[in-house]
């Protein structure tokens, strides 16, 4: 299957306020113009990530402007999974931004606690209409029922994310369990956003791992969330 082009959002990027990336926003957004990416999404981690910003640098987002060299910057956090339905930001941050992923990440309170747990929690979470993305659902050290995953994600249309550094970088071991979740998806129709997971600018749009397992495995490009720019608003419902 060929698609249309590379997609024009990457909703998954990090600044240096996650304690181990190396750009800023503005850094991220001159490249994302170079390379037509049409916006971007500043997920830094939540606070119960060791080395994570505070939560005050959430309710700060407001300084941030909603465009850097013609790129929209959408103000977002990828939180971690502290336990059933739980997420490390209160629920009134949470509130003011505009995209809200959702993940697992080891030291943050939900090690080791089984693929049964893992589901509940997820699925828990995905009846939230603010948790908008699955941040790296592939990843082996959390074990997870993929299937009712996906089911759950074609319920609630929160998207599962097919993270470009879980085939290259990132999560050793991630990549059968992606596929996995990218046939259950072309399977059943459920919605799924592309991510570079940067964490340095250089890396802002880099999709090339990602497209090519869901292209294989016949993921419908109207199942792809962030697309197009526009496709990417109308998903988040924001304006543009």
């Amino acid at each position: 299957m060929l698609y249309p082009s590379n997609p024009q959002a990457d909703l998954h990027v990090h600044t240096v306020a996650s304690g181990h990336a190396y750009s800023t926003i503005g850094e991220i957004a001159q490249e994302a113009a170079r390379k037509g990416v049409r916006m971007v999404g500043m997920t830094d981690h939540g606070p119960g990530l060791p080395g994570g910003p505070h939560p005050y640098h959430f309710a700060a987002l407001r300084f941030v402007p909603e465009y850097l060299y013609g790129v929209r910057v959408l103000r977002g956090i990828e939180a971690n999974i502290l336990g059933i339905g739980q997420l490390d930001l209160d629920d009134g941050l949470l509130e003011r931004l505009d995209l809200v992923m959702a993940g697992f990440h080891e030291e943050c309170g939900f090690d080791e606690r089984g693929r049964d747990e893992n589901t509940r929690a997820l699925l828990a979470l995905m009846e939230k209409p603010k948790v908008k993305v699955i941040a790296h659902p592939g990843n082996p050290n959390f074990p997870l029922d993929y299937r009712a995953v996906v089911e759950k994600s074609l319920a609630t249309g929160t998207a599962l994310e097919i993270n470009n550094s879980s085939f290259c970088i990132s999560r050793r071991g991630s990549a059968g369990n992606c596929r996995e979740i990218i046939r259950l998806c072309a399977e059943l129709g459920a919605p799924v956003t592309l991510g570079s997971d940067a964490h340095i600018a250089q890396g802002v749009g880099e999709f090339d791992d990602a497209l090519l397992e869901v292209a294989a495995a016949g993921i419908r490009w109207e199942q792809v969330v962030n697309r197009t720019f526009e496709s990417a608003l109308a998903f988040l419902g924001l304006s543009g």
